[in-house]
C-alpha cells in the first residue's frame, strides 16, 4: 500500500471513530484528504499551505482558500497551475454536506491532473464555477453535472474527455462554456446561444447540424469538427444530414404552407438579385464620374502606374511597399484647391504638388478611409489620412481642422497641414515611427518590456490629454470619435500621442442610446469617447484583444468580476512582475465605470482623469515609501 493510501486510510479510520467529530473538523479532513488524492501527496499541506488539522481554514487563513465575509464557510478554492499530477476526487469535496453546500467555486486549470470526473460532482450544488481546464482528465462526463443548476462558467476545455455530452442545456444560468481541444462526440445540445458570454467546442468530434445559434457565435466557436455542418460553419448540411438531425419528427410531403414558403424564398432571391444588379450599375456609373480627384490619390493596386514589391520586415511579416508617381497633368486637378499648412516648422513650405509626387507606402484602410506614409527626397516623412463619406462642407471642415489646432495638448497629435475638396479630404500629420499602443500592448513590439507603472503612466496621460481635449471643444461639440489603441501613437520618447482627433462626428457607442435628441448628440459623442477609452483601460490591464474568437473584452471582463473572480481579469505578466492588485483593481473599476452600456452613468473624462491620477500618486508613494508594499495575489 501506497503512501497516499495509508495517509488517507487513517483519517478516513480517525472519522469513524470519533463519532463527535464537529462539522468544521469534518470540512477540515475532507479538504486534506481532496489534496493529498489531487496533489498525490505531491504537496505537504501542514507546511506548504497551513492546511492542518489543528488550524482553522478561514481563520488561520489556509493558502488557495478563500471563505465567506463571516469567515466561517469555504466557498472557494484556487488550485491552478499548483502543478497538481494526482486525480480528481469529487466525492471528498462533495459528499460533505457542510463542504459542498457553501462551495461556489472550484478552480483547477493548468495542472497534470488525471483521471475521470464522478457523479458525485452533482452534490456540489452551489458551485458557479468548475474549471478544470488544460489537465489530463478522460473518461466520459456524468450525466449529473446537467444537475449544477447554479452553474454560470464550465471549463473542460485541453483534456481528453471523449463521449457525448450530458444535457448541459438544463442548465439555464450558464453563461461561459469551454470544451475545445478534447475528443467529445455526438450532437451539440440545443443551449440557449443568447446566455453564452464565452462558448467553444472546436477541435472535437462532434457530429450532424449546430443548433441555431440565432448570430450570437461566430464559426471559430465550432471549428475543428468534421462532422458539423450548418451555420455559423461556411459547409452547409446535407438533406440527409438534416434528417437525421430531425430524427423525432416523421417524413412528411411537402405541406401546402410549405410551397408558399418556398415561394416566398424565391421571390425574396429574385428581389436580392435585382437589387444587387442595379448597385453594381449603380457603382459603376459613379466611378465613371469620379473627378480626378480620386485618380491620383487613391493607391490602387491595379493602376497602371502602381509597382508593388513585397518585403519582408524584421519580424518576419510581409509587407507591401507602394509607390506613386503622380504626373503634373494629374496633379491639375488638384491644385484648384490649395493645401493649407498650419504653423508648423515640419512641415513649411510644402507644396500640395510635392505631397502628390511622392512616394506613397498604403499603411492600412478601415472603415473611415485610408492612411499613407509619404516619403519626400529630403528625408522628410508624413503620414497622410484620406477621409471618405464625411458630409461635412469645406468651410466647415476648414473651421474645425483650424479649431483643432488652437486646441492645443502635448499628447495630441496635431495636423500639420490639410486639403478639402467635394470629393476628397485629405489631412496631413508627422509620422510617428513607434508604432502605437496597439502594437505595444499586443506583443508587436519585440522585447519591448510594458509594465505596470508604464501602463498606468500611458493611462493618466491620455485620461488628461483627452479631458483637455473634451473642455476645449465641448462648446463645438467636437470629440474623437473613434478612439481606440490604434490611433493612439507612441512618439520618440514613447509616450502616448491621441490621433486623428475630431474626424468623426459619433462613435460606435453611441449606438447603445437610440432615440436621443439632436440636441444631446454632442453630449452623447463625447460619452462615445469615455466608452472607447474604458476599452483601452481593460486593454492595458488584460492584454486582451477587444475582439477575440467572438468574444468581447468589455462582455468577458464584466461575466469574470460578476461571478468575483477579478484576479483572472490581468495580465499575466503583471501579475509576475508583483504590480499592486489593489491599485490593478482601483483602475479596473474606473475601465468598468467607463464601459456602462448607459451613456449618462459613464463619468466625464475629467472625472476619469482624476480618479486615474489619484491612482498614479498612490502608486508612486508606494514605490518611493514602502517598496514591499507589492504582493503578488
Amino acid at each position: 500500500m501506497n503512501k497516499i493510501s495509508i495517509w488517507v486510510s487513517f483519517i478516513s479510520i480517525s472519522l469513524f471513530l470519533h463519532s463527535s467529530t464537529s462539522v468544521e473538523d469534518e470540512v477540515k479532513n475532507s479538504l486534506i484528504i481532496f489534496l493529498a488524492k489531487v496533489s498525490n501527496n505531491g504537496v505537504q499541506p501542514g507546511l506548504t499551505w497551513g492546511w492542518n488539522t489543528s488550524s482553522d481554514p478561514c481563520k488561520d487563513q489556509w493558502q488557495n482558500v478563500i471563505c465567506d465575509s463571516q469567515n466561517v464557510s469555504v466557498t472557494k478554492l484556487f488550485l491552478n497551475g499548483k502543478n497538481l499530477t494526482g486525480t480528481l476526487d469529487a466525492a471528498s469535496l462533495c459528499n460533505v454536506r457542510s463542504l459542498a453546500a457553501n462551495l461556489t467555486i472550484l478552480a483547477l486549470d493548468d495542472n497534470n491532473i488525471g483521471g475521470q470526473i464522478s457523479a458525485e460532482i452533482a452534490n456540489c450544488d452551489q458551485l458557479t464555477r468548475l474549471t478544470v481546464s488544460s489537465n489530463q482528465l478522460s473518461g466520459n462526463l456524468p450525466e449529473s453535472l446537467a444537475a449544477l443548476n447554479n452553474l454560470k462558467r464550465l471549463d473542460i476545455s485541453n483534456n481528453k474527455f471523449s463521449g457525448e455530452l450530458p444535457k448541459l442545456s438544463r442548465i439555464s444560468g450558464l453563461t461561459a462554456f469551454l470544451a475545445q481541444d478534447n475528443q467529445l462526440t455526438g450532437q451539440i445540445p440545443n443551449f440557449d446561444f443568447s446566455n453564452f458570454d464565452t462558448f467553444n467546442v472546436s477541435n472535437n468530434n462532434f457530429q450532424g447540424q449546430i443548433p441555431n445559434v440565432n448570430g450570437f457565435l461566430t464559426a471559430s466557436s465550432f471549428l475543428g469538427n468534421p462532422g458539423l455542418c450548418g451555420d455559423p460553419l461556411p459547409n452547409k448540411c446535407s438533406s440527409s444530414s438534416a434528417t437525421a438531425d430531425e430524427n423525432s419528427n416523421t417524413k412528411k410531403g411537402v405541406s401546402k404552407n410549405q410551397m408558399f414558403i418556398y415561394m416566398g424564398y424565391g421571390v425574396l432571391a429574385l428581389v436580392c438579385l435585382v437589387l444587387v444588379v442595379l448597385r453594381i450599375c449603380r457603382k459603376k456609373k459613379s466611378k465613371d464620374q469620379v473627378d480626378a480627384v480620386n485618380k491620383v490619390a487613391a493607391v490602387d493596386e491595379s493602376a497602371s502606374k502602381l509597382s508593388a514589391a513585397s518585403s519582408e520586415d524584421k519580424g518576419g511579416l510581409s509587407k507591401s511597399q507602394y509607390s506613386v508617381t503622380f504626373s503634373d497633368d494629374e496633379s491639375a486637378a488638384m491644385v484648384s484647391s490649395s493645401l493649407i499648412v498650419l504653423t508648423s516648422p515640419v512641415v513649411n513650405g510644402l507644396k500640395f504638388e510635392d505631397l502628390l509626387k511622392a512616394p506613397a507606402e498604403l499603411l492600412g484602410r478601415g472603415k473611415y478611409g485610408s492612411l499613407y506614409k509619404v516619403i519626400f527626397e529630403n528625408g522628410m516623412v508624413l503620414v497622410v489620412k484620406r477621409i471618405k463619406d464625411w458630409a461635412l462642407s469645406s468651410n466647415d471642415f476648414k473651421q474645425r481642422m483650424e479649431r483643432l489646432y488652437q486646441a492645443k495638448h502635448p499628447n495630441v497629435l496635431p495636423a500639420l497641414a490639410f486639403y478639402c475638396s467635394k470629393q476628397e479630404k485629405l489631412l496631413v500629420y508627422e509620422y510617428q515611427q513607434n508604432g502605437s499602443l496597439f502594437r505595444l500592448i499586443h506583443g508587436s513590439h519585440r522585447g519591448q518590456a510594458f509594465d505596470w507603472t508604464s501602463r498606468l503612466s500611458a493611462a493618466a496621460s491620455i485620461a488628461e490629454a483627452l479631458a483637455f481635449m473634451h473642455q476645449e471643444l465641448r462648446a463645438e461639440g467636437i470629440a474623437h470619435g473613434n478612439l481606440k489603441s490604434s490611433n493612439i501613437l507612441l512618439n520618440k520618447n514613447m509616450e502616448p500621442c491621441i490621433s486623428e482627433y475630431g474626424l468623426m462626428e459619433i462613435n460606435d457607442q453611441d449606438n447603445f442610446m437610440p432615440g436621443k435628441a439632436s440636441g444631446a448628440k454632442a453630449s452623447s459623442t463625447f460619452k462615445g469617447d469615455v466608452y472607447g477609452f474604458g476599452v483601452i483601460l481593460l486593454e492595458l490591464l488584460t492584454g486582451k484583444l477587444v475582439q477575440h474568437n467572438g468574444v468581447d473584452l468589455t462582455v468577458w471582463v464584466h461575466s469574470v468580476v460578476r461571478e468575483e473572480w477579478t484576479a483572472e481579469v490581468f495580465d499575466k505578466s503583471l501579475m509576475s512582475e508583483y504590480a499592486s492588485e489593489e491599485r490593478m483593481v482601483n483602475l479596473l473599476q474606473v475601465a468598468i465605470k467607463c464601459v456602462n452600456r448607459s451613456a449618462e452613468a459613464r463619468p466625464r473624462m475629467n472625472q476619469v482623469a482624476l480618479m486615474i491620477n489619484a491612482i498614479r500618486e498612490e502608486e508612486e508613494r508606494s514605490t518611493v515609501y514602502d517598496p514591499q508594499s507589492r504582493s503578488l495575489l
